[in-house]
């Protein structure tokens, strides 16, 4: 028994078999986005990030690489650029490295909360300083995830007051010119450690104390290994959701669109949940045996300015810009 297929059904499907191999592989299957944080998978950011996969899981797979497994902190950005990386949370103090303007961006007592954070990138202002970050560094960021404002948490039970009370201390801080800065505007002696290496910093002694949010304080135990909590409020605690400028730029932009729509709601949702944690966990740690109380915030905001604004990092600033943000409503 034999038959034939009519000749105008082989055309039809060699032109559809044709067709099919052209498409390069990621417009056939979701695309792999490798994403990399030094936060752990206990943080909210890590649901912000799964809310975010399953957000856009049409079109791309988000690999999550928490807790630095795939890159130490402060070299995601690196990976980035070198096309290793596709998405990261990254340190504003690491962009400030190379794009000096940004290290106005990490002083502190700049942004007086969340939601002067989320208003600035958010305005005009925002777009400019983000501009300059794709056309210098080459990545995309995507918005700010608050994390917490950042207070010191210390060992022993010396009081702390304003900044002369924090002299010769050694304050973890992250590697890097603007977390030393940072760290000295506090009064203290900075010493830079990864984030990773805190808790037995602490416990060992190398360190006296660290400075972080109170969820990343609960997130990392450090409150097993303080006795206290001062509460500086000394920056508005945040990282940028940033993703290959190339990766971005090969989406067409329906997708970018609905990319960004998604980073949106995940960044508001994690702000969100962020502002209602810290206002539970002070009183928390102080149930679980820390003190914590609040010192003269008036004179550690007044030495941090004058420490910053005569520091070489303040020639980079973009003219008028402190004062735009600190105008904004």
């Amino acid at each position: 028994m034999s038959f034939q297929i009519p000749r105008r059904d082989v055309l039809r499907a060699g032109a559809s078999l044709a067709a099919a191999s052209m498409l390069p592989a990621w417009a056939q299957t979701p695309q792999t986005l490798r994403f990399a944080a030094v936060f752990s998978d206990r943080d909210i950011r890590a649901e912000m990030m799964k809310q975010l996969a399953t957000a856009v899981a049409a079109d791309y797979k988000i690999e999550t690489f928490l807790n630095s497994s795939l890159y130490k902190q402060g070299t995601e950005l690196v990976a980035l650029q070198r096309d290793n990386l596709d998405m990261g949370n990254i340190g504003p103090q690491d962009i400030s490295k190379q794009v000096p303007a940004w290290s106005l961006l990490t002083s502190a007592y700049l942004f007086r909360d969340a939601d002067h954070l989320t208003r600035f990138f958010a305005s005009d202002l925002g777009a400019q300083m983000k501009k300059m970050v794709e056309d210098q560094v080459k990545v995309k960021i995507l918005g700010p995830t608050f994390f917490g404002t950042r207070h010191v948490g210390l060992k022993g039970k010396k009081k702390i007051n304003t900044p002369a009370d924090l002299a010769g201390v050694k304050l973890r801080m992250p590697p890097g010119d603007a977390w030393q800065l940072l760290g000295r505007s506090l009064g203290a002696n900075p010493t830079p450690m990864a984030y990773a290496e805190t808790y037995t910093g602490l416990q060992t002694g190398a360190i006296d104390g660290q400075d972080n949010p109170l969820p990343n304080v609960q997130n990392m135990k450090f409150y097993e290994v303080m006795q206290q909590i001062v509460l500086t409020s000394h920056l508005v605690g945040y990282d940028l959701l940033t993703i290959n400028l190339k990766r971005w730029q090969a989406m067409s932009p329906a997708k970018q669109q609905a990319f960004q729509a998604a980073a949106d709601k995940a960044i508001a949702w994690s702000n969100a949940e962020h502002v209602k944690r810290e206002a539970a966990l002070a009183d928390e740690f102080r149930k679980a045996g820390l003190e914590v109380y609040a010192p003269n915030v008036n004179a550690f905001r007044e030495y941090a300015q004058k420490v910053y604004l005569s520091s070489d990092q303040a020639k980079d600033w973009p003219a008028g810009m402190l004062e735009k943000i600190n105008a904004l409503n």
